[in-house]
């Protein structure tokens, strides 16, 4: 093996020799590090000069070294063993393979590859020769939670027994207590970060008759992620509810809360619900990133010709969109998305929500605190007054919430929000339901949007096969043609489940003359769809139906979203 010169340049030295940051940034890193310390990577990452991709690439073409994907690599037991945990996360590393030129050679997959004195202590403790490998930080922090989370949770709980007497009494549970490396909290915060390193969008912790049971909703399916002794339930459900500031004295009502927490240089809001149930208390957290919640249409799922028929509606100055489905369909996420795009500064946007679920910059967003009288329906009436150009509701619940929200569409705002309905049609009809005038519907409404989301095929494991003619009866495809399909499998890439992300599937109605006509006139939800479907949208089965054939979703998982009536 051809070992590292250790008269080579520094990282940022580097990463200038590779053009991936100037002169002047590493300059300004360096002054930052000294300020505040930290690794210069990270510095570099948290200044916005450079990502972890980058500096891996740079350090691939500048020292010759290999990038490892450690999420397609399977760790043997026996490397393991070889280094303690917390050796790896000091110094960012995974030792992952043997070399195929020698068994005593240790492949170590490292953030900066440049450190020599992690090489030296790994080479010592290993008792191997040290050939490094370059990777993400966030890569190699899944990679180590994976392979030791559950060690690490053994001994917080094995330190909990032992420590419980002495510590974990709850009057002693407070935020200046000097309990920051006790066990308890050490598990919190490994439950959070190992949450948001798979993914996760939300965390189960649940009180059994015989365990807690801690789950994860990854790609919209729950997993069971560990497990641990019912004793352990008092202390941690009381420390998530101080980091959450709820009051830890009240267990017999719901509670909310929220914690804003940084993961790997990312900043979460998490929203912490409590509730109380029969084997004591249950909490679930919802993970929302404050940065990077919207992205580009095409991204979430939008075809082409569905992203002419979004813009459209965006073009509009004023009028309502609605984006409806069912909860965790992604609507949020589309509604910042937009909100992104119409974000200028000649633009005044204001949002009322319950809660506020991401920070965009440069939009006033206000929260529903109906404790203290501001409802959705309040909050609007105030937003009138604050020459709005845009306005988003999080959800028209009431009738008064969209009797407001009519109002403002007609009087020249632009107001977008979402709603509860199956389908877009449903959404107009669902809006009589609620009291307003089907002839100030016609007039105020520019559009739906109807959506579900998708798990997506994982692309390294996916196997295609010959579509039998139910699935092509299925699919709307001609029988005689021949389809192939694909089926998930399980790999280390997706965590042997087959599935790795989600994409969306629409239904995109926008507002003709002839529908607006046929709004005035009450028709149906099923009226208005069919003339809908007549001027050219497409269901969100026949959206369903598109990514299936086109490899990115199977069939069982558009059968468990979408449902066809024969």
């Amino acid at each position: 093996m051809e070992k590292i010169d250790r008269t080579k340049k520094r990282l940022g030295d580097l990463l200038v020799l590779d053009q991936a940051i100037t002169e002047e940034q590493l300059k300004s890193a360096l002054q930052e590090q000294k300020n505040l310390g930290g690794k210069i990577g990270e510095v570099l990452i948290d200044l916005g000069y450079t990502t972890d991709r980058d500096i891996a690439r740079a350090l691939h073409r500048q020292l010759g070294l290999e990038i490892v994907t450690l999420s397609d690599v399977e760790i043997d037991e026996k490397i393991i063993n070889l280094v303690d945990e917390s050796l790896l996360r000091k110094y960012s590393v995974i030792p992952f393979d043997f070399s195929k030129s020698s068994g005593n050679i240790l492949r170590l997959a490292m953030v900066d590859p440049m450190n020599f004195t992690a090489i030296d202590d790994i080479s010592i403790v290993s008792n191997c020769q040290i050939e490094p490998v370059v990777s993400t930080l966030r890569e190699i922090s899944l990679a180590i939670d994976k392979y030791y989370g559950n060690k690490e949770t053994l001994a917080v709980v094995k330190k909990y027994t032992e420590e419980k007497k002495t510590v974990f009494e709850e009057k002693e549970l407070t935020e200046n207590s000097d309990i920051l490396n006790s066990p308890i909290v050490v598990l919190a915060n490994s439950i959070i970060e190992q949450a948001v390193r798979q993914r996760a969008s939300d965390i189960h912790i649940e009180a059994l008759e015989r365990k807690i049971r801690v789950r994860y909703r990854i790609d919209g399916v729950l997993k069971e992620v560990m497990s641990f002794q019912v004793n352990m339930l008092s202390a941690l459900i009381t420390r998530i509810k101080i980091m959450s500031n709820m009051d830890i004295s009240e267990k017999r009502k719901p509670q909310d809360g929220r914690i804003s927490k940084v993961v790997d240089r990312q900043e979460f809001d998490i929203r912490v619900s409590a509730l109380p149930t029969v084997f004591g208390e249950k909490i679930v957290m919802r993970l929302t990133p404050k940065q990077g919640v919207a992205k580009d249409k095409r991204e979430l799922g939008f075809t082409g010709k569905e992203v002419k028929q979004f813009d459209k509606m965006l073009s509009h100055t004023h009028g309502i969109i609605l984006v409806t489905g069912p909860t965790g369909s992604g609507k949020s996420t589309t509604l910042c998305s937009a909100l992104t795009e119409l974000n200028r500064e000649e633009v005044n946007i204001v949002t009322v929500e319950d809660p506020v679920e991401a920070n965009l910059d440069g939009v006033n967003q206000v929260n529903v605190n109906v404790k203290a009288g501001l409802t959705f329906a309040s909050a609007l009436r105030s937003i009138l007054r604050q020459d709005p150009d845009i306005i988003m509701i999080g959800e028209i619940r009431d009738s008064e919430t969209a009797q407001i929200a009519v109002k403002a569409s007609i009087t020249g705002h632009l107001v977008v929000s979402t709603l509860h309905t199956n389908n877009a049609a449903s959404s107009i009809t669902r809006l009589v339901d609620m009291g307003v005038e089907s002839y100030l519907i016609a007039d105020s409404v520019v559009g739906v949007i109807a959506q579900r989301l998708v798990r997506r095929l994982c692309t390294q494991c996916r196997i295609p096969y010959e579509a039998s003619a139910e699935e092509k009866k299925l699919l709307h495809y001609d029988k005689e043609e021949k389809l192939t399909l694909y089926r998930p499998c399980g790999c280390q890439h997706c965590s042997e489940t087959g599935y790795r992300g989600r994409i969306g599937i629409y239904e995109i109605m926008n507002i003709s003359s002839e529908l607006k006509e046929i709004i005035v006139e009450n028709k149906s939800s099923e009226e208005i769809e069919q003339c809908a479907l007549d001027h050219g949208m497409d269901t969100l089965y026949i959206s369903a139906t598109r990514k299936v054939i086109d490899g990115i979703t199977s069939i069982e998982e558009m059968k468990r979203v979408i449902y066809e009536d024969d």
